[in-house]
């Protein structure tokens, strides 16, 4: 296990944290609905033509795309990327058809539609709010990366990559920022559990 990158993983942990942290407080400050209508503007065309392409960038087929970069390059760690998955799809779906399946997302629980920007083309869903599956996914990717990728450029790269995909659910009127704090501390939890398997799994070969 020398070869993962704990220095990298440790500044991604804590930057994940502290951004949740931030949309946590933000939410219970401000109000979950005022929060999200402040975050949720409409930044012009060139935003309504970028956030579709970030959520994509979240969509659960990229674990596909991550599980045969990880066959071809990174094989001895493909405990990492199973456990990771299989944790976060636990903890999304625990939430969503279990404890908060009637979780309103913001253009139900919000009854003024007018004050909510949506772009067209975009199926709004209604329920299931939290936490968010792709933010989940972005920050997965970006935890596991800063492990098996040693590069200081993963960071800020990774960081943006995740934010952008967060933003995204907001900005597309999908979820609130409490349920995009909800997707990254599932990622901690996820990765850090799929961590201790991985070590576990090396240590008793």
């Amino acid at each position: 296990m020398q070869e993962l990158n704990y220095k990298n993983f440790k500044q991604a942990v804590l930057a994940t944290g502290i951004l949740a942290f931030l949309l946590f407080a933000g939410s219970f400050l401000a109000g979950k609905n005022n929060f999200f209508l402040l975050l949720n503007i409409d930044l012009g065309k060139a935003a309504d033509y970028f956030f579709p392409f970030a959520t994509f960038m979240g969509d659960g087929v990229w674990w596909l795309a991550a599980l045969l970069l990880f066959v071809l390059f990174r094989r001895k760690y493909l405990p990492l990327l199973i456990s990771s998955f299989i944790i976060s799809e636990i903890i999304i779906q625990l939430f969503k058809s279990v404890l908060l399946p009637n979780n309103p997302r913001p253009t139900k629980a919000i009854t003024d539609l007018l004050q909510i920007h949506t772009v067209k083309g975009i199926q709004l869903h209604t329920l299931g709010s939290f936490p968010s599956g792709h933010t989940t996914a972005a920050f997965c990717f970006f935890l596991m990366a800063s492990l098996t990728i040693h590069k200081k450029w993963i960071l800020p790269i990774g960081f943006i990559y995740g934010i952008s995909v967060a933003y995204s659910r907001v900005y597309l009127a999908q979820h609130f920022p409490l349920d995009l704090a909800g997707g990254m501390m599932s990622a901690l939890l996820a990765v850090s559990l799929g961590l201790v398997i991985t070590r576990k799994g090396f240590n008793r070969r």
